[in-house]
């Protein structure tokens, strides 16, 4: 249950403010990646992903009859961590609305209309679930924030732009696969949408599951297309997704969308991979040429909108923005100045930008701008940890150095843990829950995909690198904000890729994550001790699980530590190891 009553840190909170502080809750759950955040003043204290909670992954099934169902979890976590209570909160904002999905629905976008039909009478109780759990009707005080509107406002505020163009790029919204915006000040307007049929994100899924695998496996397929030649099925590809020079169609027919009365793609590619059959190259070579329409796709829009909207600056979200190979097209066009993207800018980010509009449109001050930190979930203290590994019948040492011990045992090969303050918002590991290896080793990869993470051996790992020597390894050109983040590929120098091969795609590239001392400190002192160890300023960072969720508390990190091949565990300055 949520915590009720006023409470003392929310009365103080508003006396040190000098009037009553005004608390807004965003809301994700209208499809995965299902999410709570906070706004305190306008201030953003905390967000969080309910699967760190559940342990299912992206929270929930992205099911047409479970939009209702809150993370309740994330929610009270929310609540707890700025110690308010559900009476403490002004403004409940869900990003969905119910009513721009039905002036926009078309009835040829289910194979089975009941689909719709139920989808919308589920969207009709989230407010009636959410009375429940707030134990108050919240009548004008609920807000159902258009979709795209959530992602766009997830990446402007924390840009720390004060104007920009913004695209957003996903699978769905109501009806918007893709979405133009203008925001100047603390206005965002819509400028144009591509709706569906015409969604990338959508296609991704498509091909995930006709290469046999599940349909929110784009990740996997961005590591496979690194070992495919594009040219193979480029024209095949290019009756899927026509690209203009400043615009983009899908036909749903030649895709195989659901909606789809006679599928072409198996005419088009052949018969799909079984989920069990051995990788070919023919899989690598669709990946590949996946990849090379939806970077031309997404290039077409970033033309388009800086027709448009002729800014410096471009604030792109939607879930495609985690590509990072197209992400790096754009920010390397010159087309703008400078791009940001958020840590969590897929469908978990919805909850902070709904949070985030509904502040501009009820409140007269500006919410705070440029706070981009994608450490907002929960902490914990030593006392908890030691507990955590009491209760599981370990003993642990205290490590006066957790920063240098940890170097060490990286450069001399073994696989650390590293646990250290508030949880990462989004899907990477940025240095607080991550598994931490040796980038020189060559056999680093296969170890880490076998013997921990337990997946294909295709899949690379990223490089978490020491920002002010990163120029010296990579091709990186101006850097961002969002580099801090693990959204951009960067060319390995071609002299130096002998040296860290377990980090280097197939193509050269690495999915690089710039660490300053600033934003992680105690993350940039574990790379600044590797660096004087080994003469490399980096490690291989992948994030800390074993097919689950990322780890969110100590006994998380103790059960996926005992059951995978991880040598050491670092949680704040407690340490476990393998041997003891």
């Amino acid at each position: 249950m949520l915590p009720y009553g006023r409470s003392r840190m929310a009365r103080y909170s508003a006396a040190h403010v000098g009037g009553v502080a005004v608390n807004i809750l965003g809301i994700n759950a209208v499809y995965h990646d299902s999410a709570a955040a906070l706004l305190v003043d306008g201030v953003l204290v905390a967000a969080v992903e309910e699967e760190r909670f559940n342990r299912i992954k992206y929270g929930k099934l992205p099911d047409v009859d479970n939009p209702h169902q809150l993370p309740e979890r994330a929610i009270r976590f929310c609540l707890d961590h700025a110690g308010l209570t559900a009476d403490d909160i002004d403004h409940v904002a869900y990003s969905f609305d119910p009513r721009l999905r039905q002036t926009r629905y078309r009835a040829e976008w289910w194979p089975d209309p009941r689909a719709e039909e139920v989808f919308l009478l589920r969207l009709g109780q989230v407010r009636g679930v959410a009375d429940e759990l707030f134990r108050r009707k919240l009548r004008q005080t609920f807000h159902f924030v258009p979709h795209h509107l959530a992602h766009a406002a997830s990446a402007y505020f924390p840009s720390g732009f004060d104007r920009a163009a913004i695209l957003t790029v996903d699978g769905i919204g109501e009806a918007a696969g893709s979405t133009l915006a203008k925001a100047v000040g603390t206005r965002i307007d819509q400028v144009e949408t591509f709706e569906y049929p015409h969604s990338l994100g959508f296609a991704w899924e498509v091909i995930c599951a006709y290469l046999g695998f599940a349909v929110f496996d784009a990740s996997k397929l961005m590591g496979l297309a690194a070992y495919g030649n594009p040219k193979t099925f480029r024209r095949q590809l290019q009756e899927m997704i026509h690209v203009g020079e400043q615009d983009y169609a899908i036909d749903p027919e030649a895709i195989g969308f659901l909606s789809a009365r006679e599928p072409r793609i198996e005419s088009l590619l052949g018969p799909p991979r079984d989920p069990d059959a051995e990788l070919q190259q023919r899989d690598a070579d669709i990946a590949a040429a996946l990849q090379e329409a939806t970077s031309a796709a997404v290039m077409a829009l970033v033309r388009r909108i800086k027709r448009k909207v002729p800014f410096d600056h471009l604030c792109f979200a939607g879930g495609v923005a985690l590509n990072c190979v197209t992400n790096d097209l754009v920010r390397q066009s010159g087309e703008f100045s400078d791009v940001f993207i958020p840590s969590a800018p897929h469908d978990a980010g919805t909850a902070i930008g709904a949070a985030y509009a509904v502040h501009c449109a009820k409140q007269k001050t500006a919410p705070e701008r440029g706070n981009a930190t994608p450490y907002l979930g929960p902490a914990f203290s030593r006392r908890e940890i030691l507990a955590a590994v009491k209760t599981a019948g370990l003993t642990a040492s205290i490590s006066k150095n957790p920063a240098r011990d940890a170097a060490e045992m990286i450069a001399a090969g073994k696989i650390v843990a590293w646990f250290q303050g508030r949880m990462e918002f989004g899907p990477r590991a940025l240095g607080n829950r991550s598994l931490l290896a040796d980038p020189r080793r060559p056999d680093m990869r296969n170890i880490l995909n076998q013997m921990v993470e337990h997946r294909e051996d295709f899949r690379p790992f990223a490089p978490s690198v020491m920002a002010e020597h990163a120029d010296e390894w990579f091709e990186i050109g101006a850097h961002t904000k969002s580099h801090e983040f693990m959204l951009f590929a960067s060319a390995v120098k071609a002299g130096l890729r002998d040296r860290i091969p377990a980090v280097l795609h197939h193509d050269g590239t690495a999915r690089l994550q710039l660490v300053r001392r600033e934003s992680n400190p105690r993350f940039h002192e574990l790379l600044s001790c590797f660096h004087q160890r080994t003469g490399v300023p980096m490690v291989v960072n992948t994030s800390f699980n074993d097919s689950e969720p990322i780890v969110c508390t100590p006994a998380d990190a103790i059960v996926t530590f005992r059951k995978s091949g991880i040598d050491a565990l670092f949680m704040e300055n407690v340490c476990l190891t393998a041997e003891g």
